[in-house]
């Protein structure tokens, strides 16, 4: 790109002058971005297949133990609401992957009518959606679990509670007694997670980075919606 300069020198003489501008700088940065975000979805996609995994066995081995135990007549009361928290986390870190897998579900009784580049256009606002979404549901997790007024309340729950009426930070599982958001964490990874993930297949989708292929997932050509 160039840009038109006028000058005036000490004598008062004055002159134009062409000067090049270099931009492939901020294209450079704004691309290196771009491919960070990528990287961080790939990198979070790969930790979530360790989570499902470990919550996969862990599912497992506490069912079994549970059945086991009651049929010797010696049941622990603690498996079940650790097998239903276990399914729980189950449930939301599966959902993540599930929006980068773009495995999510997807209605195409009309856009499958739509001509080629409306579809496309339909498909980028839908992965907005997602994004956005994202966005919101980090917002209402923070409201929720208000951390800032948790550290003015200097990480006393009760105080906290007395304050707002947020008992979030006071209340226990019934038979693990652990605390109740440390369960609850599962939200708001879930939407820092599934935000990371629409905004990388928001920029595939619009064609700013080019489509990652992903590991560790066997999906054959039907498993995909989006």
């Amino acid at each position: 790109m160039y840009k038109l300069y006028i000058w005036r020198s000490h004598d008062n003489s004055s002159g134009l002058g062409l000067f090049m501008i270099d931009q492939t700088m901020p294209a450079t940065r704004a691309l290196s971005v771009r491919r960070t975000i990528v990287r961080m979805s790939s990198a979070l996609l790969a930790l979530e297949r360790l989570a499902l995994m470990g919550l996969m066995y862990l599912l497992t081995g506490l069912i079994l133990v549970n059945v086991v135990t009651r049929y010797s007549h010696f049941p622990i009361y603690w498996i079940d609401e650790s097998a239903v928290y276990c399914v729980v986390w189950l449930t939301f870190i599966g959902a993540s992957a599930m929006t980068r897998l773009r495995l999510d579900f997807a209605v195409t009784m009309l856009t499958e009518r739509l001509s080629p580049t409306h579809q496309k256009l339909a498909k980028v606002m839908s992965t907005g959606f997602v994004f956005v979404f994202g966005v919101a549901l980090i917002v209402t997790c923070v409201l929720w679990m208000d951390p800032i007024g948790l550290a003015r309340a200097g990480f006393d729950g009760r105080k906290l509670a007395a304050e707002t009426f947020n008992f979030l930070y006071t209340e226990r599982t019934q038979t693990l007694n652990w605390p109740t958001w440390v369960m609850y964490l599962t939200l708001p990874i879930f939407a820092v997670s599934m935000t990371i993930h629409g905004l990388a297949n928001l920029l595939e989708d619009i064609g700013l980075v080019p489509r990652t292929p992903l590991t560790g997932f066997q999906l054959s050509e039907l498993d995909g919606v989006n």
